[in-house]
């Protein structure tokens, strides 16, 4: 659930603390998904590394772990706030820049590209793509992690209050230029830049209130919900009756979380 914006002002759930904590949670949910890609993506010791919409950098560590001493990783986002979480780690073989991703180009040369949930936000992201196929080397590898049907995030016993939530997240990313369902699109972008898929996976989890994985949707129907009234898209009446039903769904032992659905993507430049 993560939305990486192109310039701060745009980081549409934040950047402070809390966020940074929230996205931590969210890293640590999916690291063991990023590390299967990353390995069977090839990357490795050495390597110039694209870690594209960085935020604070919690990828990018793993990352600058993988290429070790000999390699480098580049984190890019448009948050200096988050960046700057990254340079006060002081990893020596990590560089941050910030960068707006809608326009910037990228000036480098990569083993290869790690995105995850960043062209849903983005108001080109075809072009994005092709920028960093661009960066690319011959034999690079670019991983994409990208929601391709939003829609699945429900609760079993159904709840059509919380289904109403999922829709206005959708609505209000779509109201300002993003598509939660990119991931449909991006494998036709792929082949059409004369890029090579070599993988293509979905990842849907199944979970109850007692898995830590339920900790990850959570949290951010609670800054998700701050959002849509701070937008005027629903309120603070509405917000609370979604948080109660959350509430009553957590508590009753029988409930089920189906998770957004997510398109893994494995590519590789010819």
């Amino acid at each position: 659930m993560q939305a990486t914006a192109t310039k701060e002002r745009d980081y549409v759930l934040g950047t402070h603390d809390e966020e940074v904590d929230r996205l931590g949670l969210q890293h640590r949910v999916w690291r063991g998904y990023a590390l299967d890609a990353w390995r069977r993506a090839g990357f490795t010791t050495g390597q110039t590394l694209l870690d594209v919409g960085s935020g604070p950098g919690h990828a990018t560590r793993d990352l600058a772990d993988i290429v070790g001493p000999a390699g480098r990783v580049i984190a890019v986002d448009g948050s200096r706030r988050f960046l700057d979480v990254i340079n006060r780690i002081g990893l020596p073989n990590v560089e941050a820049h910030e960068m707006d991703l809608d326009a910037a180009g990228l000036p480098w040369t990569i083993d290869g590209a790690w995105v995850r949930w960043v062209f849903a936000f983005v108001k080109n992201p075809r072009a994005l793509l092709t920028r960093i196929a661009g960066a690319l080397r011959p034999g690079g590898t670019i991983v994409i992690h990208e929601y391709f049907d939003y829609g699945t995030w429900r609760l079993t016993p159904r709840s059509p209050i919380f289904e109403s939530f999922v829709a206005s997240v959708m609505e209000s990313w779509r109201a300002t230029g993003g598509e939660p369902d990119i991931g449909l699109t991006i494998p036709v972008w792929i082949e059409e830049l004369g890029l090579r898929t070599v993988s293509l996976r979905p990842i849907v989890d199944v979970i109850t209130p007692a898995s830590d994985i339920w900790q990850w949707p959570k949290t951010f129907i609670e800054v998700g919900l701050r959002r849509l009234v701070n937008l005027g898209r629903i309120s603070q009446d509405r917000a609370q009756t979604i948080l109660g039903d959350f509430a009553v769904a957590e508590a009753t032992p029988r409930t089920m979380m189906v998770t957004p659905a997510v398109l893994e993507i494995i590519a590789q430049k010819r």
